[in-house]
């Protein structure tokens, strides 16, 4: 089970290291593009989360903190959940890289932030909302001062 585990998570580093090191090599944008890479991991949650389903679908249909309490002692439900948190990182991670390269942000800035995401998804989203609605105000079109002839 932990190798699964650790599975869940080297499986997204070829994805994350092209959108934090290469963002505007153009196979970047390729590759990421493709919504299927986030099936990457779901296919390591798949592989564990099937003994588990019905465990899981008691969790997810009657959640309570001590049912969730106890289902994670179990190894299987612990590296299902892990491998759906680290597949909606990259999903979340995936839609602000696109969102940032149609907006011109600077990939110094992205890096960091991308490498946020990996790591507290919770806290990076809305910095990066922070940075794309100063990104919109930046690109909106400057009035210029109307010449006047003489």
């Amino acid at each position: 089970m932990s190798t699964l585990f650790d599975l869940s998570f080297w499986v997204t580093v070829p994805f994350w290291a092209l959108m934090i090191f290469a963002p505007t090599w153009r196979w970047t944008r390729t590759i990421i593009s493709a919504p299927w890479i986030v099936l990457v991991p779901l296919v390591v949650w798949a592989i564990v989360a099937m003994p588990v389903l019905g465990a899981m679908w008691s969790l997810v249909t009657s959640p309570s903190l001590a049912a969730i309490t106890e289902a994670a002692a179990d190894p299987a439900v612990l590296t299902a959940l892990w491998a759906q948190i680290i597949a909606w990182d990259l999903f979340l991670g995936r839609w602000i890289y696109l969102d940032s390269r149609e907006r011109n942000v600077h990939p110094l800035l992205m890096g960091p932030l991308l490498v946020g995401t990996i790591l507290l998804s919770p806290i990076a989203f809305p910095i990066y909302l922070l940075v794309r609605a100063v990104a919109r105000r930046d690109s909106s079109p400057v009035p210029r001062a109307s010449s006047v002839s003489a």
